[in-house]
């Protein structure tokens, strides 16, 4: 079963309706409000570096709207769960549209976030923008829309090399810090700014954790393999 298409639950689900055909319309809810979540990270970078502060606040005013869905599919799975007594791959399934339901939720308040700090610097422009934030907010909506397609195909090669990508979002990250403090330093009359600034890799960092997150579930929902831990795991004997 792979997520396609954009049908939604509204109501009771018809007579006869399999779990099959209950799946298959739940996971194409959650692919549709990754895409949200998405666009609001992408509409809070745009307006970040426009530093357009009615335009944050358009992406604040989103957040409700994808709190109440998050609700509402962890609601049908946990019916599901109950009334189906679900096995195997559909137990996975379930599992796996629950944890990637709260990742995405938490992506649209890290959205918000960076939504929020942009409205504070527009009050207080910073003098330049630093090379790795702008790197960040370039690699991160890629990141993003590589492991939409990842869900989308249910391709797990695909998630593992995104896993795998997120050490390089986390470099970026530190190198921010450096340049945030280099900035404070050398005048300190944009010190507010400056943490702001740093404020933003931080929000960007841990959606790039997410994202890592969600890569681990799809090679989980395809292979029933747990490689969250992978990474710090010794070799037997070491």
């Amino acid at each position: 079963m792979q997520f396609s298409g954009n049908a939604s639950r509204s109501g009771p689900p018809a007579p006869g309706t399999t779990l099959e055909q209950l799946l298959i319309g739940l996971k194409r809810r959650l692919v549709r409000q990754a895409s949200s979540s998405i666009g609001m990270l992408e509409q809070a970078l745009d307006a970040l570096w426009r530093l357009d502060a009615e335009q944050c606040r358009a992406v604040r005013d989103r957040d409700e709207a994808i709190d109440a869905e998050e609700i509402a599919i962890e609601r049908d799975c946990h019916e599901l769960l109950t009334l189906h007594k679900p096995v195997a791959k559909d137990f996975r399934v379930i599992a796996f549209i629950l944890k990637v339901n709260a990742d995405i939720e938490r992506v649209a308040d890290h959205a918000c976030s960076i939504a929020k700090v942009g409205i504070k610097l527009a009050e207080q422009p910073p003098e330049s923008w630093p090379t790795a934030l702008r790197d960040l907010s370039e690699r991160l909506p890629q990141m993003c829309h590589e492991l939409l397609r990842a869900v989308l195909d249910e391709d797990a090669d695909r998630a593992r090399a995104l896993v795998a990508a997120d050490k390089t979002i986390d470099k970026l990250d530190k190198r921010l810090f450096e340049e945030a403090t280099e900035l404070i330093t050398r005048d300190p009359t944009h010190a507010a700014a400056g943490l702001l600034i740093y404020r933003l890799g931080r929000e960007l960092e841990r959606i790039g954790d997410l994202m890592a997150n969600i890569a681990e579930d799809v090679v989980y929902l395809e292979t029933a393999e747990i490689i969250r831990h992978a990474k710090n795991r010794r070799p037997s004997g070491m």
